[in-house]
């Protein structure tokens, strides 16, 4: 396993990986690295003959600088579990001055309005952020095919649409949401829950199995009222929203169309720390 924190030193090796016809995959990560990460590398594995796992704590896609401060922060212990699962994996770990120099700022997109909804609505800047280290990282690494998981499902559309709207040549593999065993989907902030709310976080997905079971009979109205309601009897979980969308535009639902996809999107806080979801409805 090979470890660079410099851009130029990674693009070096990766030319010379090129030049023997190996095909890259990248798995942009903040570490903190979970079982739903290592899916994601080993989903790259399985398609590439050598892996790039970025880590790196993005800050400028945080809108809370308390959430950034709170980040979990693991390097070793990263490279250790990264190890046990191949060892044709590259890491990236920079620093920040590394990826922005003296100027820690995003650049501005317009991505057709996936960024307005949702997480855009209660996250100001944070697609921007978002988008400004994946085309970073993506045009360091000029990856064969780089890997996302549907956990943060507007992140990844949003991803797709920047390298469009950049016409980056780079093939986005959406992958499925790994979940704990009572149901919450993955993610490194779940570390920060105390052992008793981890454990009754399966509420949270439980709820989104149950506006599935709806959507054939109710309305979108309907089921964000039931949901709302169900929140509201919980006082371990907060809700922030609840959204079923079209899955291709993340535009609200208003009238059912049988030739659309549908997903619900939800968030909420516990223990101060938010957790995000979603699953598909059709």
């Amino acid at each position: 396993m090979h470890l660079f924190d410099r851009k130029m030193e990674l693009v070096s090796y990766l030319e010379g990986e090129r030049k023997k016809n190996r095909t890259l995959g990248l798995v942009p990560t903040m570490g903190a690295l979970h079982t739903g990460h290592l899916s994601l590398v080993k989903k790259a594995l399985s398609e590439n003959d050598l892996v790039v796992v970025s880590i790196f704590v993005n800050p400028t896609q945080f809108d809370k600088k308390d959430d950034l401060d709170k980040y979990p922060r693991s390097l070793e212990r990263d490279i250790d579990l990264l190890k046990t699962v191949s060892k044709k994996i590259v890491v990236f770990a920079p620093t920040v001055d590394e990826i922005y120099g003296d100027q820690v700022k995003s650049e501005s997109y317009e991505f057709d309005g996936l960024d307005k909804v949702m997480e855009g609505e209660f996250r100001a800047g944070h697609f921007d952020g978002v988008g400004t280290i994946v085309e970073l990282l993506l045009r360091t690494v000029a990856p064969n095919k780089a890997y996302f998981g549907e956990k943060d499902f507007q992140q990844l559309q949003i991803i797709r649409k920047m390298a469009e709207i950049k016409k980056l040549p780079y093939t986005i593999i959406g992958c499925p949401i790994e979940r704990e065993p009572h149901g919450l989907a993955m993610s490194s902030r779940n570390e920060r829950l105390s052992k008793t709310t981890r454990e009754q976080a399966g509420f949270i997905h439980d709820t989104l199995q149950t506006a599935k079971s709806k959507f054939g009979t109710e309305s979108a109205t309907t089921i964000a009222d039931w949901v709302k309601s169900e929140f509201k009897k919980n006082p371990v979980f907060n809700l922030e929203y609840f959204e079923i969308t079209d899955e291709a535009t993340l535009t609200p639902m208003l009238k059912k169309q049988d030739n659309q996809k549908y997903r619900a999107f939800i968030a909420v806080y516990a223990d101060g720390v938010r957790l995000i979801d979603n699953l598909r409805l059709n």
